[in-house]
């Protein structure tokens, strides 16, 4: 399967204090790691663009963008709320991690490659439509999910999300919205104690019991998943792909391991052969053991790539 791997340096700059988890190093050890197994060989590499106003406005208030933008700061910190703050390169990042998202949505439908992953940050899927939070800023995912179907003209597309923190803000996007279904897993009471109850009937919300591992997941994809985005028979795949739920990752409590996400990423990639031609768009959100982040990425990508 044809690749593209979009990632830029200016992911690397927005940081947001020492000791905070979601590091600059998350991105530098994911593209290690894949350039060290060979995998960008045989990727097509790009850098993000910047995403502009009128596309981040398909999934954000024009009010939230222009309170963000307004809060970069020129030096020092701008505190958005207990463990999200931004650096004068947050707002540059940020727009290079929606842009990510929305190059690759454009190069999967426009055939040029299968399947694309985003090796970006900030994460993005607990930004709501109005407001920042949980290290987000924008929602990268639903920046591009909006642009396939608003600009692109894609009439149905799936989200799945297996960050181990529900994805509240692309829940609070696209509730509702009879064109988008979205699958996802996350760690029951854990931040931002959301998702148990699902808002919409487009969404299919599973939580999953602290100290539970792998077997918990695939009984969930096997049991609920996949029911589902068969009955929906999307046009494309977008994946929020979070690697937090990794046993050896202490933001949680779950006991997902490398093969987990190895074997997750194969049940994915077979319903976008049945359903969307293999249209898949990735795109990174939690992860915080660099070890662990670094590998599950690998085990993804390798999985997308088919090899």
């Amino acid at each position: 399967m044809r690749l593209a791997y979009i990632t830029h340096p200016d992911c690397l700059r927005h940081e947001m204090g020492p000791h905070h988890p979601e590091c600059p190093e998350r991105v530098s050890v994911v593209h290690e790691r894949l350039l060290a197994a060979g995998l960008l060989d045989f990727a097509h590499v790009h850098e993000a663009p910047l995403a502009s106003v009128e596309q981040i406005a398909r999934a954000h208030s024009t009010r939230h963008i222009l309170e963000l933008q307004a809060a970069a700061p020129q030096t020092g910190y701008a505190t958005i709320d207990p463990d999200t703050c931004m650096n004068p390169y947050t707002w540059q990042a940020a727009l290079r991690a929606a842009g990510a998202a929305v190059m690759a949505t454009e190069l999967v439908c426009a055939g040029q490659v299968d399947r694309a992953f985003c090796n970006i940050r900030p994460p993005g899927h607990h930004a709501t439509r109005d407001a920042a939070m949980g290290f987000c800023f924008f929602n990268n995912v639903a920046v591009g999910m909006r642009h396939a179907l608003d600009v692109l003209g894609l009439e149905r597309v799936a989200l799945i999300d297996f960050d181990v923190h529900h994805g509240n803000g692309s829940e609070d996007i696209f509730a509702g919205d009879d064109r988008v279904r979205m699958v996802s897993t996350f760690q029951s009471r854990l931040y931002p104690f959301s998702g148990e109850d699902p808002s919409a009937d487009n969404l299919c919300n599973v939580a999953l019991t602290p100290y539970s591992d792998g077997r918990a997941l695939r009984q969930a994809v096997l049991e609920h998943w996949l029911p589902c985005l068969d009955d929906f028979r999307p046009q494309m795949l977008f994946i929020s792909a979070g690697f937090d739920a990794h046993r050896d990752d202490d933001i949680s409590q779950l006991g997902w391991r490398d093969d987990d996400y190895g074997w997750l990423t194969r049940e994915l990639m077979a319903v976008s052969l049945r359903h969307c031609q293999g249209r898949v768009v990735s795109v990174l959100e939690g992860g915080y053991h660099l070890g662990a982040l670094a590998r599950s990425a690998e085990r993804h990508v390798r999985e997308m790539m088919a090899l």
